[in-house]
């Protein structure tokens, strides 16, 4: 799937503004499964709240997902926008290394 993020946001509303970048970037998690809502922004210091749900939760790549790509992308069309907080749970690894 093609996703395309090229285009600028208009300058208006910051939550309008991210809400929008968001419907652009959701296509693309739902294909694996995933899905991504909005919980908020805060206007004065840039942070956006979201939570990665459906397939989104137990994948271990959900933080490079959240990171990598969409808090890039939003930085990129959305100059005001400083960082993406997941507020929802995520696949944590306890497990560890054997060695024989």
């Amino acid at each position: 799937m093609s996703l395309d993020v090229t285009a600028e946001v208009p300058v208006g509303d910051l939550l309008a503004e991210v809400t929008r970048v968001i419907d652009i970037i959701r296509p693309a998690i739902q294909a694996d499964e995933g899905d991504i809502q909005l919980h908020g922004v805060d206007e004065t210091t840039g942070e956006v709240t979201v939570e990665l749900m459906g397939a989104c939760v137990s994948c271990p790549a959900s933080d490079q997902t959240l990171k990598a790509g969409i808090e890039r992308i939003l930085k990129d069309r959305v100059p005001a926008v400083t960082a993406v907080i997941n507020v929802g749970d995520t696949f944590v690894d306890h497990a560890t290394a054997v060695r024989l």
